[in-house]
């Protein structure tokens, strides 16, 4: 093996494999050692973001109680930790990442199409969660050297000098971790999530000490909901929290491919799902309940309060938390993805560290402050991506579930001889593509339809996902003589 080529242990060569469909990087581990507190880290990296405390703060101020907000947090947390048991196993069980998972039902070379599209969501969040981080970044360069606030009114493609220095600074400390292997990253998510914890303990009591404890009220919202209406927030709720996290969740295998065995998977997404969203999500309403009595007004930004605070070492030390925080959701979530799945349409020219830094600087040509800035453009690129999420989990379950009935023929997956069990036709199961682009299609429809949009746009995930892997029922092959051509195989 070469380690300079590999993002993790050397993966085992496959009987019969294709250069076309194999490199070390895609290819089973060999050892699979991570514990359940790895997987519990991994969690707390994708939680603990500027996006994760504006997304919980948001969810208490929906109108509802907040023992109904808590309901709602607990049920969609569930469902997210029982779709992330489901999604991960197969790459646990065969030591595969996400997008050799999709080989099984969208054949060896129709993989390219979901993985395809799980990149490129990637990209974009990639970019507009640097920018996040960036922000925190000129708040502590400001700090220290005010004096270069006047390149904050030098523009380039919509972007300040002072704004391009933070960009590009966050994105090469996140390329150098990145660089340095699946190791190093999990070395730092395991020290991240705990520090972010330490800071925002420190920044809630901060907040209690000068607001005092009486002053803190778990009601965000300045109305409150009854009936009907109540119930229909509640709902609201739980599809919230399960779309928050639809995208890591999706090729949660890339991880779990490093886990020891599904119980460790398990025990972590337990202690990283129900027990840390929720702790996260009450020390974060807690601390934006207090920033009113203390600053005058609801500050839902956790960088515009830690800019506020009147000490400057409490100010710093909070701005790099959420830019540690950021460099954690960023690289789990989007830059182990792209890495696997950009790797995947070409193995042999395209590294796993190559696939990472080509979404890197995808990042940077989609300038994502313009994104981030403009709502409207927004909404259209990220939900037409995400309308391609709901089908995928249902075409990936079904297939490994109910067709392939968890048998993995780990050879075929790196095969591309007619007749092996993932060939299909030409190496695309057209059946999934069938499935795929209608149920993809009914979630754009209800996304981006006015007068749909307002009641269906929040279930996209949820209709595509059913479309998805009934279609893909009906079209699949019949489970039976996949069964035999697995066992022919073993």
């Amino acid at each position: 093996m070469h380690q300079q080529h590999s993002p993790g242990h050397a993966g085992q060569r496959p009987q019969g494999y294709s250069e076309r469909l194999y490199n070390e990087d895609l290819g089973p581990l060999k050892e699979q050692n991570w514990n359940w507190y790895n997987i519990f880290a991994f969690w707390m990296s994708d939680v603990h973001s500027v996006g994760g405390y504006v997304f919980a703060g948001s969810l208490f101020a929906l109108g509802l109680a907040s023992w109904q907000v808590l309901v709602c947090l607990l049920i969609g947390i569930g469902i997210v930790q029982y779709v992330a048991n489901k999604i991960g196993r197969p790459s646990q069980q065969a030591g595969i990442p996400y997008p050799v998972v999709c080989r099984m039902s969208f054949g060896v070379f129709g993989a390219n199409i979901p993985a395809v599209i799980r990149g490129l969501i990637a990209v974009a969040w990639y970019g507009i969660q640097t920018y996040l981080a960036s922000s925190a970044l000129v708040i502590v360069v400001l700090r220290f050297f005010p004096e270069l606030a006047y390149l904050g009114h030098i523009k380039f493609a919509g972007l300040s000098a002072l704004g391009w220095m933070g960009f590009m600074t966050m994105w090469a400390l996140q390329a150098l971790v990145f660089w340095h292997g699946m190791e190093a990253i999990k070395k730092f998510i395991d020290w991240a999530g705990p520090a972010v914890y330490a800071v925002m303990f420190l920044l809630m009591a901060y907040i209690v000490y000068k607001a005092g404890w009486h002053n803190i009220n778990f009601d965000l919202s300045t109305k409150r909901l009854t009936g009907f209406d109540a119930v229909w927030q509640m709902v609201l709720a739980v599809v919230l929290v399960v779309s928050y996290f639809s995208g890591p969740t999706l090729n949660f295998g890339d991880f779990t491919r490093y886990a020891k065995n599904m119980d460790e998977v398990k025990r972590g997404n337990f202690w990283g799902l129900p027990v840390n969203f929720l702790l996260f999500s009450i020390v974060t309403v807690v601390v934006i309940s207090g920033t009113l009595p203390v600053f005058g007004k609801l500050i839902e930004d956790p960088i515009e309060t830690v800019g506020l605070i009147d000490n400057t070492t409490a100010a710093v030390l909070g701005a790099l938390t959420f830019i540690t925080a950021t460099i954690g959701i960023n690289i789990v979530a989007n830059f182990v993805s792209p890495a696997f799945d950009f790797a995947n349409v070409n193995p042999q020219k395209i590294s796993w560290r190559m696939g990472g830094m080509i979404a890197a600087v995808g990042s940077i040509f989609i300038t994502p402050w313009n994104l981030f800035n403009s709502p409207e453009v927004i909404h259209y690129t990220l939900d037409s991506l995400a309308a391609f999420i709901g089908p995928l989990y249902g075409i990936v379950l079904v297939d490994y579930y109910l067709v392939q009935k968890r048998r993995i023929d780990v050879d075929a997956l790196y095969s591309d001889k007619p007749g092996n069990t993932y060939w299909y036709e030409n190496g695309y199961n057209k059946a999934a593509i069938k499935a795929l682009v209608p149920a993809a299609v009914l979630a754009l429809i209800c996304s981006h339809t006015p007068g749909l949009r307002e009641y269906l746009g929040h279930f996209a995930l949820f209709i595509g996902g059913f479309a998805g892997a009934l279609l893909y029922r009906k079209l699949g092959r019949c489970p039976e003589a996949i069964s035999k051509m697995v066992l022919s195989r073993s």
